[in-house]
């Protein structure tokens, strides 16, 4: 019966969802993806009867997947940016950039949802290493603040991992 359904939603939808994919992201290859990534997301649900609005069900889907892409796209494209700057013998292997580029989009899911100041001085704290004092100057907020900043932060990141 799940197979049956699924059969069913990816024959009726399929178009569908690709073409709404397509006014959104302007590129085909782009649905293309997200399409297929999609329908295998709803292969993995539970129970399919259960779906009332199929078209609803699949945008939410879609939208997030498409979010996604372009978050990661954006990640991806700010670290060959900064990539840009160094000689070309400093330049990772492939290898060694897919995995930096994971790693930074896996860091900034952890990092998802949190207050703007609080991610700001979980980082400058984590990655540039600044002190209590000098992030509670760079953010304009008290010394207490930003402990109790990264505290939380640190409590999502666990939370969340």
């Amino acid at each position: 019966m799940q197979n049956q359904q699924f059969q069913y939603m990816y024959q009726s939808h399929r178009t569908w969802v690709y073409a709404w994919l397509c006014k959104k992201t302007g590129c085909i290859h782009d649905a293309a993806d997200i399409t297929q990534d999609t329908f295998i997301k709803l292969l993995h649900q539970v129970d399919l009867t259960e779906i009332i609005e199929p078209r609803a069900y699949l945008t939410t889907i879609a939208h997030g997947l498409m979010v996604n892409h372009f978050k990661r796209r954006a990640i991806e494209n700010a670290y060959l940016e900064a990539l840009s700057r160094f000689p070309e013998s400093a330049m990772p292997s492939p290898e060694a950039l897919s995995i930096a580029i994971e790693t930074l989009v896996n860091i900034d899911n952890m990092l998802d949802g949190l207050p703007e100041k609080m991610r700001m001085a979980f980082l400058l704290c984590q990655l540039e290493g600044l002190s209590h004092a000098e992030i509670a100057d760079k953010l304009s907020v008290s010394v207490s603040s930003v402990r109790k900043y990264i505290t939380k932060a640190l409590l999502h990141c666990v939370a969340v991992k």
